[in-house]
């Protein structure tokens, strides 16, 4: 059974599951979800815990071994395995498969990195969604973080300014640790129970995780100011052009691939799933396509390929330059190739 992270709550109060797979790629929200596992199996009579990695030379075997023991005390355990690459591995596989068909009373936490549209499929995978539940965490994006800010306010009894949860996004933005340790100090300030913006400007510092993939979000999501904000921010770091290129290319070609197959009659979010995008960002990258036509796209690569070339002291011309006329580029579409012509 597929559960979202903000359901994992609700559903514990229901009972726990005989296995539990968590996986993503926001480290703060899989660690709350996989704190609130360990909580409720604990209540439910998983007086031990044991951990298993997967990259240990015996993990897997483990996995059986501690299936088939009896806990120290006599009672159910919890079993937890990490799978860091997303990817059991045909060994893991089997083990997994053969550790389900075993009907254990203990609880199994299999806590893996992003797992691709492909592994979905796997044996493992189905077997686990069966038996279990699968908590997919992906990364909050810039349009939701609002309100998850907010939530996250109102869980602690607190109420707040919409300015204050607007300034405390732009401080911390993409960082959803750095917005969550920010909203525990604003707790502790805010002795009226009430956050207001002055409370954020005088608390909260600038705590922005400038990343390549935050910047290409904003580009892609029509945000030309945020960003190049983020850009400058990178720049500003330290960081190389071609480590922030790499991800802007990328994006570039699906949407180049994705436009090609629009042209000959398929329908955009149709183009995109084929390219295996992931559900997630469909409409994002919708969003990115239907602002850009053929020409703009071209502009877009040829922008590109002067930021690299630049960058590589083949070419003429500040690679920043053409960096940050490339993320505007890609924000604004064709209508900055229209006034250009």
């Amino acid at each position: 059974m597929q559960i979202r992270p903000e359901q994992l709550e609700q559903h514990l109060k229901q009972g726990v599951a005989p296995c539990y797979l968590v996986t993503g790629a926001e480290p703060l929200i899989i660690q709350e979800c996989t704190d609130a596992i360990r909580a409720a199996a604990r209540a439910a009579g998983c007086v031990e815990r044991e951990r298993i990695n997967a990259a240990d030379k015996d993990g897997w075997q483990s996995l059986i071994h501690s299936a088939s023991s009896m806990s120290l005390f006599a009672d159910r355990k919890l079993i937890e395995i990490q799978v860091d690459s997303g990817k059991p591995g045909a060994e893991g596989s089997k083990v997994l498969q053969e550790y389900l068909a075993l009907g254990s009373d203990n609880v199994l936490l299999v806590v893996a990195g992003k797992i691709d549209k492909q592994s979905q499929r796997a044996k493992w995978y189905t077997a686990l969604d069966k038996n279990g539940s699968v908590v997919t965490v992906w990364p909050i994006s810039a349009r939701e973080m609002p309100s998850w800010i907010e939530q996250r306010i109102k869980r602690l009894g607190l109420t707040c300014d919409r300015e204050a949860v607007s300034l405390l996004t732009e401080r911390v933005e993409g960082n959803a640790l750095a917005a969550a340790q920010e909203v525990e100090k604003l707790a502790l300030l805010a002795t009226d129970k009430h956050v207001t913006a002055e409370q954020v400007v005088q608390s909260v510092g600038d705590s922005a995780r400038y990343n390549a993939f935050v910047m290409v979000d904003a580009a892609l999501s029509g945000d030309a100011k945020g960003a190049l904000r983020a850009l400058r921010g990178l720049k500003a770091e330290g960081n190389a052009v071609p480590a922030i290129l790499w991800p802007v290319s990328k994006e570039l070609r699906l949407l180049i691939d994705a436009q090609c197959l629009v042209q000959k009659g398929t329908a955009p979010g149709t183009a995109l799933d084929r390219l295996g995008v992931w559900r997630s960002r469909l409409n994002l990258m919708q969003q990115a396509l239907a602002r850009h036509d053929r020409k703009s796209l071209e502009e877009c690569l040829s922008l590109n390929f002067a930021a690299d070339g630049s960058a590589k002291g083949f070419m003429p011309g500040d690679c920043w330059d053409y960096l940050e006329s490339l993320v505007v580029s890609i924000a604004s579409g064709s209508a900055i190739t229209r006034r250009r012509r």
